[in-house]
């Protein structure tokens, strides 16, 4: 008989102790640890879908053959690009969002497409029975022979109708509902998720089946369970949008077979989601036209530029400390740029609020949007609206100097389709290609030569 011993496990970053302690020393948060029982002795492990097993050996990188993995492309462009051109066979892709998201939906969907393909595919479902699945494929006019659908949570006998079956893609619905009969923690326990995850990504090598697991996320919008699941999966993409909304953002975080921080748009409608081809075009639609403090800029995402209007209310403090706030960007650079405007430009801002908003609900991270947002400062606080066919481009230093952004050709581009007339960016940018000829690209040096060009007299 195997000895069993205690020991508590952070449910948020998988630090083991002895004993309990109130405050993880591992992520510093309280009430996370929980008694788990584990073995000591030998353990007998199911053989999970993994045959004939054979140890490796040492290759030269020289004698290894390059070849190009082949993608498994479905319907929806958006979903390819955000995974990097398709899915790659035997990946193992991690989905997170908050509930109610739509994240069951989009795998349903893409589960459908690549079934009318006559690929087989199996949706595993440990939170809904059959009966649930087939009501929402109804909703969703989903009618396919190649798609089953089984609701199961022993992870032994997952992999063995996965051996069944043979499917060309497995989903995998929750990662926290799976368990592992040789470990005594609960489901959705880091032990679980770990030893779960392991194995998955065991039977996805070894068989070249790609497999997408949904991952459940904490208040803080993070995947819930150990930081170590993103690290074993090739791909993590999250899910994100106001539930009160129609429109969702697939982005990606981590993607070993593309280009990270790429986001795909779509909009949810009765029949589904469906996927937005143009989304700059609808962060633009109900732009009013001629309002002080409001800038558009071309941000890129990933290998998309997106044009997306930034707002700005400026007004007079009616406390001691003024507040600074923004939605879509880091809130801490909106302090930095006042204080460029202050001390570069003049602009007397100390007792001035500051609300700063990216409209249409993107997260903006780049360095790029720095110039729009000091242009939207400025303009609301001056209340002199902007040329609605502008666009400001650019990172701003501290000493108040405009800095080159990367990939101006294709924001310059991207702003022309959308039928804007000029571009106001660095004049560091302005070397090694041309223009198109229906835009002028305009360079700046400082915040106060952008200010003087941008904003109307």
């Amino acid at each position: 008989m195997a000895k069993r011993k205690t020991k508590y496990v952070c449910q948020d970053c998988g630090y083991e102790s002895a004993k309990w302690m109130g405050k993880c020393p591992g992520c510093h948060n309280w009430n996370t640890l929980v008694e788990e029982m584990e073995a000591t002795g030998l353990k007998s492990r199911h053989n999970l879908g993994v045959s004939n097993q054979v140890v490796s050996q040492p290759e030269k990188i020289t004698q290894i053959e390059s070849q190009k993995e082949p993608r498994i492309t479905t319907h929806m462009k958006e979903f390819n690009r955000v995974l990097g051109g398709g899915i790659v066979p035997g990946s193992l892709v991690l989905i997170g969002g908050d509930p109610g998201i739509g994240k069951s939906t989009l795998l349903l969907q893409i589960s459908s497409q690549l079934a009318d393909k006559q690929l087989s595919v199996l949706y595993i479902s440990g939170e809904e029975s059959t009966r649930q699945t087939k009501l929402r494929a109804d909703r969703l006019g989903i009618k396919s022979d190649a798609l089953y659908v089984l609701a199961e949570t022993n992870l032994f006998n997952i992999a063995k109708h996965i051996e069944a079956v043979k499917p060309a893609l497995v989903v995998i619905d929750s990662i926290q509902t799976i368990y592992r009969e040789e470990v005594t923690s609960a489901p959705g326990s880091v032990s679980q998720v770990r030893e779960s995850t392991g194995e998955l990504m065991k039977i996805a090598k070894t068989n070249g089946i790609p497999i997408f697991i949904v991952g459940h996320v904490t208040k803080e919008g993070a995947i819930a369970g150990p930081r170590m699941l993103e690290h074993m999966v090739d791909a993590v993409l999250y899910f994100e949008g106001e539930r009160h909304h129609t429109y969702r953002i697939l982005r990606s975080v981590k993607n070993r077979f593309g280009s990270t921080h790429e986001m795909g748009i779509f909009e949810m409608k009765e029949m589904g989601l469906r996927e937005v081809l143009n989304p700059s075009e609808i962060f633009l639609e109900e732009r009013s036209q001629g309002a002080a403090g409001s800038t558009v800029v071309a941000s890129m995402e990933g290998t998309r530029p997106v044009l997306v209007e930034i707002q700005a209310l400026v007004s007079p403090s009616s406390f001691g400390n003024p507040r600074r706030m923004a939605t879509g960007i880091d809130h801490n650079r909106v302090p930095l740029l006042m204080a460029v405007l202050e001390k570069r430009v003049g602009l007397m801002l100390q007792n001035q609020d500051a609300y700063i908003k990216v409209a249409g609900g993107v997260k903006l991270d780049e360095p790029a949007i720095d110039l729009a947002v000091a242009i939207s400062i400025a303009s609301s606080f001056r209340d002199q609206p902007t040329n609605p066919e502008d666009i400001f481009i650019g990172e701003v230093g501290l000493t108040g100097e405009i800095r080159r952004v990367s990939r101006i050709e294709q924001r310059v581009q991207e702003a022309t389709k959308l039928g804007f007339k000029r571009i106001i960016c660095s004049k560091r940018n302005l070397d090694g290609w041309t223009p198109p000829k229906n835009i002028t690209v305009i360079g700046v040096n400082t915040v106060q030569e952008a200010m003087e060009t941008g904003l109307a007299r």
